[in-house]
């Protein structure tokens, strides 16, 4: 482990983050203009894709020989050994369009197929979680644990559906309703990696969801 790049990296995230944050808090709080990326639940604004091309100028400017995983764009290759960036410059699209502040900016990056930094940034919500390898998880520059909460009963929970789940067999909703039934309580926010993040800080004590991509968990 390298601690010395990871908190480079851990850096290089954060800075990135926050602005784009700030691209997408200028369209946050009103309706945006959405196409559909084919299926009508999964939607793309401008939004998504001037933040992703905000955090992938500034990654090509600070360390130009990485790779990078958008999402919206895909794989940018190089050299299979180099660290690899992976991003979703906007998760939680469809609540983004909508006016609902609950979206967040996730930058991570992976060092030798290990995680080493990760930043989730909800700039509606004036939260930031952030943690590299070995150092610990931050919410606001303050440490953070997973709850210690063991029954189910008293458990609340955090989950989410596919976009295909019209049609799709696996759509989470048996899981659904047979959790609700034991759990204290369960929310569905609609960003996975604000889910994860409120997880890794104890708010949630346990999250679980199908078919995710990289750029939701990494």
């Amino acid at each position: 482990m390298n601690t010395a790049a990871n908190l480079l990296y851990l850096d290089t995230a954060l800075a990135l983050a926050s602005s784009a944050g700030a691209l997408l808090s200028q369209g946050a709080h009103a309706r945006q203009p959405a196409q559909s990326k084919g299926v009508s639940t999964d939607l793309v604004t401008k939004y998504d894709r001037a933040a992703e091309e905000l955090i992938i100028a500034g990654l090509r400017a600070r360390h130009p020989d990485h790779r990078i995983l958008a999402e919206e764009s895909g794989d940018r290759g190089g050299d299979p050994h180099a660290p690899r960036w992976i991003i979703d410059p906007l998760d939680g699209t469809t609540n983004f369009a909508h006016g609902l502040p609950l979206f967040s900016v996730s930058i991570a990056c992976e060092v030798d197929g290990e995680l080493a930094v990760g930043v989730v940034a909800a700039p509606a919500l004036g939260l930031v979680f952030a943690a590299a390898r070995g150092q610990g998880a931050r919410r606001n520059g303050e440490p953070i644990h997973v709850s210690a909460v063991s029954s189910l009963d008293s458990s609340l929970l955090v989950t989410g559906f596919p976009y295909d789940r019209r049609t799709a067999r696996e759509n989470n909703f048996a899981q659904f309703v047979a959790l609700k039934k034991k759990a204290q309580g369960i929310r569905r926010f609609g960003s996975a990696a604000l889910d994860l993040a409120f997880t890794a800080a104890g708010c949630f004590d346990g999250y679980w969801e199908m078919r995710l991509r990289p750029w939701d968990v990494a």
